[in-house]
């Protein structure tokens, strides 16, 4: 089996613990990887001066690829979010959020499987704040056609290869003309012109938010622009658990960073308690990629086998405690471990 050089970057809080949580669940599975840390964060703040030291970002850029943990952004002040900056520096313009119904995880609603499409770099996070008055701001939301077409047609080129027949783009058109109406008019341009097999929808956002919370099962690709996407991601995690259930990735042309979507949660880091199934997922999620890209079916198999076995132990009732369990971090870790061994007939 080939060897992929990975960059991990714990993170902040609970990020260290989830890490090292999903490190040992994919070196018990085999996982053909190789880690190479560096640090993001606040973390990399006291010991490099920046929370996003260079370092940190040119090995992704060499290597292709990283496992991140949380990292911690100040609200209404401070640094700009490390996400951010990430996103930005690495063109990672696709977020990749799947959503879908875990047993053993009671919800609201049954049979979710739906995945949001989120263009990374532009809208009002392109972060263009201006002091317009001593009594006024000003945010500027900033849309382009290049951006605009390269979203849909990565939402488009996706959906076809994972055979989903459905996307959905949510927008605020009527209101906001030129931004939204671009990117509306770019993702109607590639579905006629590229992919008129796949079924397009369009919903005012407001109204397509309404529809998610009555039946989320009408849904398959949800593709948005940042701030929404941003929204919607979270919304559509609540249906299924919560944000300690679904996985992420931030995805470029040349790179992709695979990432646990909730907070770095410093109210419970250093207790043992955080639920590592966010990260795991998203590791998940990474081995596909690599071998997707490799055309690698032992990794894929690798990351089949991880995949059962933590459907296996939520299954089983082996839950940390946000999932009404009582197992700590490692201790769904081991649950996971004991599954595979199990499975593999060790």
């Amino acid at each position: 089996m080939a060897s992929y050089p990975v960059v991990v970057i714990p993170g902040d809080g609970i990020g260290p613990e989830v890490t090292a949580a999903v490190q040992r669940i994919l070196q018990a599975a085999g996982a053909p990887l190789e880690w190479h840390e560096r640090q993001a964060g606040i973390t990399a703040l006291s010991a490099h001066g920046d929370v996003l030291p260079n370092e940190t970002v040119e090995l992704i850029r060499r290597l292709g690829v990283a496992l991140k943990g949380p990292c911690t952004t100040p609200v209404g002040e401070g640094f700009t979010s490390v996400n951010v900056q990430l996103r930005k520096r690495l063109n990672l313009y696709a977020a990749v959020r799947p959503v879908r119904n875990l047993e053993g995880v009671p919800t609201r609603f049954d049979n979710v499987d739906l995945v949001i499409i989120r263009e990374n770099t532009e809208g009002l996070y392109s972060g263009i704040e201006n002091h317009v008055t001593d009594d006024a701001v000003m945010s500027m939301k900033v849309a382009t056609q290049t951006a605009c077409l390269r979203i849909a047609r990565w939402a488009f080129r996706f959906a076809t290869r994972r055979r989903w027949s459905k996307i959905t783009v949510f927008h605020k058109a009527n209101i906001m003309k030129l931004t939204d109406g671009l990117f509306l008019r770019c993702a109607r341009r590639v579905h006629q012109e590229e992919y008129p097999n796949i079924d397009y929808q369009e919903l005012i956002i407001d109204a397509g938010c309404m529809r998610l919370v009555q039946d989320p099962t009408k849904f398959q690709v949800l593709l948005l622009e940042n701030l929404y996407g941003d929204v919607v991601s979270d919304l559509c995690a609540g249906l299924v658990g919560g944000l300690g259930v679904v996985p992420g990735a931030n995805i470029g042309d040349e790179q992709a960073v695979f990432e646990a979507v909730h907070g770095s949660a410093p109210d419970i880091a250093g207790q043992g308690v955080a639920n590592p199934l966010a990260l795991l997922m998203s590791a998940v999620m990474m081995l596909n990629h690599l071998a997707e890209k490799a055309a690698d079916a032992a990794c894929r198999d690798t990351a089949d086998r991880i995949k059962q076995a933590y459907n296996r132990a939520l299954r089983d009732g082996a839950k940390t405690r946000d999932l009404g369990g009582d197992l700590s971090t490692d201790g769904f870790a081991s649950a996971v471990i004991s599954r595979l061994i199990a499975a593999s007939g060790g």
